[in-house]
């Protein structure tokens, strides 16, 4: 069945040929990837900067170019997540204009997989789908679980075997029914779209897909509005199939058409962990060809070892002068550390990759200190505290007891200074301390 819209339609990548609207990832015909294309005239007079700052502080702002059915009422409030002037952490690493844009705040379950499954869920509901579901390392399935819970929709999620315990938790507290794979999340995505055909359930990042990954466009119009309606010059972006950096490309691609900012050039930088590079890979070797990878890094959300996006991302990140790199599991650990410590952001580990590439792009040159560069955090770092714990030998740290002496002792040990002992009680009297006991 066919399902018409006069604003927007999908449309081969390879042959052109174009099907309307139906749930629908492939082109029957050349196998090649679909996308949603837009009337962006029809959109020139109602995709203006004054309709959109009258509209709600969400994602839902951007309706005009989204592909939302006639009649959806959306009453989610996705998005619209602060963009963080990154002042500590640009002096640690000599950026002098770097941003941070933090979806470890997204509502309403802490990413930016939020922005994607809200406009997936829309069109499940158009298509007539009672069931939906998705193949997951994690975030897609805690959005998909929690909207469909609100939504009335039953959910189905796969996921890898060994995904994080926190991940696993914030999937079944609400209501989905959960099913782990002895295998990667390429073994998790390919049963997916089998099961997807037998049981005509709808799968966000399955048959539901070109719906779904318009939502992270929003990632683009909110930097570009929240920077004054400006380009950046840079941004970086954690790549797992390596659709969102390149639908920030689109999104910015649309506001310079629609004349809501000057065009420029801007770079785009994708990050990846070098347990899981395919893409990073690929763009250092010059080509498009992606070659799979078996996954090994504790960076599971971005670990997936044949991207369907691969291969456009890396076309785009080199037609556009910018550049990939990947950083070991120590490395994304540091991030996460570092970004804690300067900024006060909690990130996961696809943030922890992020925040050190970021870093090595400084280092490398590849970013001047005074480009404006904005970074991508796309999820929070509660879901993945497993990671950490190796780093914080001292949460089982003696207690102390409630005397000034033993705290002092105790402050001067973590300072690494020599350690005050109870016994020294008298000394420290004498040393001018007060209230020993």
């Amino acid at each position: 069945m066919q399902y018409s819209c006069n604003r927007y339609e999908l449309k081969c990548n390879e042959c052109g040929k174009r099907y309307g609207n139906q749930p629908l990832s492939a082109c029957p015909d050349c196998i090649a990837p679909l996308e949603l294309v837009y009337d962006l005239e029809a959109a020139r007079g109602v995709f203006t900067r004054e309709n959109i700052a009258a509209g709600p502080a969400n994602i839902w702002r951007y309706a005009a170019l989204l592909p939302i059915p006639d009649g959806f009422q959306p009453d989610l409030p996705v998005g619209f997540t602060p963009l963080v002037r990154a002042k500590n952490l640009g002096k640690r690493i000599g950026a002098n204009n770097l941003y941070i844009k933090n979806d470890a705040v997204c509502f309403p379950t802490l990413s930016f997989k939020d922005r994607v499954v809200s406009v997936a869920l829309a069109n499940a509901q158009k298509f007539g789908f009672t069931t939906v579901g998705c193949s997951s390392t994690g975030n897609l399935a805690n959005s998909v679980a929690a909207q469909a819970a609100r939504l009335g929709l039953k959910a189905t999620i796969l996921v890898p075997a060994d995904l994080e315990p926190a991940k696993i938790l914030n999937t079944l507290v609400y209501g989905a029914r959960l099913v782990r794979i002895d295998g990667n999340y390429d073994h998790v995505n390919r049963l997916c779209t089998l099961i997807a055909d037998e049981y005509a359930w709808g799968f966000v990042n399955v048959n539901l897909r070109p719906y779904y990954a318009e939502g992270s466009k929003t990632v683009g119009y909110e930097i570009a509005e929240q920077l004054g309606w400006r380009l950046p010059d840079n941004v970086v972006v954690p790549m797992a199939g390596g659709s969102l950096i390149r639908k920030i490309r689109k999104a910015f691609n649309e506001l310079i058409y629609l004349g809501l900012v000057e065009d420029k050039p801007v770079r785009f930088f994708g990050a990846q962990a070098t347990g899981c590079s395919p893409i990073s890979t690929a763009v250092k070797e010059g080509t498009e060809d992606i070659v799979p990878q078996r996954p090994n890094t504790i960076a599971r959300s971005l670990a997936i070892g044949n991207p369907a996006d691969g291969p456009a991302a890396a076309k785009m990140i080199r037609a556009e002068g910018g550049w990939a790199e990947d950083v070991s599991d120590i490395e994304i650990v540091s991030g996460i550390q570092e970004l804690a410590e300067t900024e006060g952001i909690f990130t996961e580990t696809a943030g922890g990759v992020t925040t050190a590439v970021t870093a090595r792009l400084y280092a490398q040159g590849r970013i001047t200190p005074d480009q404006i560069t904005v970074t991508c955090i796309t999820g929070n770092g509660l879901k993945t505290t497993d990671a950490l714990i190796n780093s914080f030998s001292h949460l089982d740290a003696r207690a102390v007891r409630p005397r000034m002496a033993d705290f002092d002792a105790y402050l001067r040990e973590l300072d690494g200074t020599t350690a005050a002992t109870p016994e020294t009680e008298t000394e420290l009297v004498a040393a001018g301390v007060t209230n020993v006991r």
